[in-house]
């Protein structure tokens, strides 16, 4: 008895080949063997069901005369599962189309198998990311600072401001892909022709060449140079963190796009400030005789000196907290707060006038 494909895509038969393309993807994608939750029968199974719905011909036979369809294996002309997976695998990249009698299967299986499924876009070359460190003190990690920086990276041309022409030469179209970027080729196979679009490699891909190449870049466009860049380091940066600035990294050959810069900035040790989170903890030492009667104290900050009140009887390890004296926010308003820890010191050596004077406070407690 031959298998209900409709109700194998889990559609009506009224359904439009819109509807049958869009319900074949979405199980395609459900079932995929590649993927963990995949079930390669299921998918076997539903691809035999597109294949016949999905040509309006085999679909209106189908319906005419209930022909089962399932003895041909699912792809027709013997052609078995197997081979169909090697197939689709062996055309990824380069922007390979299939044409299998008019099912475009290279749009369905594209972004499945990692292929261009029969985009004519042309495929530019990337330049290569660079990395660069960066120290940097605390004070410029909560307030941010610009830093001057030189890299000896791959730039766009000068002689040829990246054309790849030499000067004064003109630039023609490529007659090998007569101006499309992309060279096809057919073959024949037992599902019919089987098409596949790759990049042109007497242009890369642009579609033009030049009639002379640069003499200073060989006609690559892009030549290595020491450059320098203006970076700016954001206020409260933690150290550690990455900057990525898109399109800084090397230029690409042949008018592709750059590569991205990536900035690892370290901030140097301070013995003074210790960060926790957006908030700064420094420690202050004060006399005996300070805790017990209170004073004021200046204390030193990244924004300056700062009077604190210390109240009489401040205990040792008490924090104090000033609002808004912390690390700025990493790209928001507002700051984090400054905690002063006291440290009372206790004297080691005593005259006999002081000896006398704690003699006779410890009398009166």
């Amino acid at each position: 008895m031959g298998k209900d494909y409709y109700k194998i895509l889990g559609i009506d038969k009224s359904a439009t080949q819109d509807e049958v393309k869009r319900a074949f993807r979405k199980l395609a994608h459900k079932h995929h063997p590649d993927k963990e939750t995949g079930n390669e029968a299921k998918f076997k199974e539903i691809n035999e069901a597109y294949q016949v719905l999905g040509k309006p011909e085999k679909r209106q036979q189908y319906d005419q005369y209930g022909t089962t369809f399932d003895q041909q294996g699912g792809f027709g002309g013997g052609m078995n599962w197997g081979d169909f997976m090697r197939q689709a695998r062996s055309g990824g990249g380069g922007g390979v189309k299939f044409d299998f009698g008019g099912l475009d299967l290279g749009d369905i299986f594209g972004d499945m198998f990692g292929f261009g499924g029969g985009s004519r876009s042309r495929q530019q070359s990337h330049g290569e990311d660079i990395q660069i460190d960066l120290q940097i003190s605390f004070k410029d990690s909560v307030f941010g600072i610009k830093k001057q920086v030189e890299l000896f990276k791959t730039v766009k041309c000068e002689h040829c401001n990246g054309n790849m022409a030499e000067p004064g030469t003109p630039i023609k179209t490529c007659t090998t892909c007569k101006g499309q970027g992309q060279v096809s080729k057919v073959q024949q196979t037992m599902l019919g022709a089987f098409q596949t679009a790759s990049v042109c490699q007497e242009c890369n891909g642009e579609g033009k060449k030049a009639e002379k190449p640069c003499t200073k870049c060989s006609g690559q466009g892009v030549a290595r140079k020491k450059q320098s860049l203006e970076l700016e380091i954001p206020a409260g940066i933690e150290g550690g963190s990455a900057i990525r600035l898109t399109g800084k990294g090397n230029a690409a050959p042949y008018g592709g796009h750059p590569g991205d810069l990536y900035v690892r900035v370290h901030v140097k040790a301070e013995s003074r400030y210790r960060r926790h989170g957006n908030d700064i903890h420094v420690k202050e030492s004060i006399s005996f005789v300070q805790a017990s009667l209170g004073d004021k104290i200046d204390v030193k900050t990244l924004d300056g000196e700062l009077s604190l009140k210390i109240p009489a009887g401040t205990q040792p390890g008490t924090r104090f907290r000033v609002r808004d004296k912390g690390v700025t926010y990493l790209n928001s308003p507002g700051r984090g707060d400054l905690y002063v820890e006291v440290e009372v010191q206790v004297p080691k050596k005593l005259s006999r006038r002081q000896k006398r004077l704690l003699q006779e406070l410890k009398q009166e407690d």
